[in-house]
């Protein structure tokens, strides 16, 4: 194979790895919820951004970000989505998950006291404790009451919350071991 022929393929794949790459980074970055204050009312919503489009506008530079979902919808569906600069501006400010893991930082769980330290969202998720003393996972809580939930909650750590959601559901299969027994 002739060395021009080798030198254009070589070309081509690094071109189409960092095409590949761009895309791919938009559309992680784009995927996850987010909470932005609407402009209409200036309150909290919670969108989701049109991660695929991002991603393949993602080839021409900056993404273009539209939005695929709003806690406001369908009664708003028809707006300009201004509030797409919010996330456009500072993404890291609007996600959920970067929200969550600031609030975590420097807190210990209510019941265990175990500090948190890096949250490992892919794995052992915290949890959080409402004002009904129920503890409940994040993926029960809509991102436009992320900051509600959290101005009421105290947190919880994985084990805790495991251990207390397996107490509430199945009390038959828990066994009490914490009292002492008389002789």
């Amino acid at each position: 194979m002739p060395i021009q022929v080798v030198v254009v393929i070589a070309i081509a794949v690094v071109f189409a790895a960092i095409v590949l790459g761009r895309q791919a980074r938009a559309w992680r970055k784009y995927r996850t919820p987010f909470v932005v204050t609407c402009p209409d009312n200036h309150e909290h919503a919670g969108v989701e951004v049109d991660a695929r489009h991002a991603a393949a506008t993602a080839l021409l530079g900056s993404a273009e970000l539209r939005l695929d979902g709003c806690s406001r919808w369908p009664e708003k569906a028809g707006c300009g989505q201004p509030c797409l600069s919010q996330i456009a501006l500072s993404p890291q400010d609007c996600m959920v998950r970067a929200i969550l893991t600031k609030w975590y930082e420097g807190k210990s769980c209510v019941f265990c006291g175990k500090p948190f330290e890096a949250v490992e969202w892919a794995q052992a998720k915290p949890a959080v404790l409402g004002p009904d003393r129920i503890s409940v996972d994040w993926e029960n809580v809509p991102a436009a009451r992320v900051y509600e939930t959290l101005a009421t909650a105290q947190p919880v750590c994985f084990s805790c919350h495991t251990a207390n959601t397996l107490v509430r559901e199945h009390p038959e299969l828990v066994a009490d071991r914490s009292t002492k027994k008389t002789p």
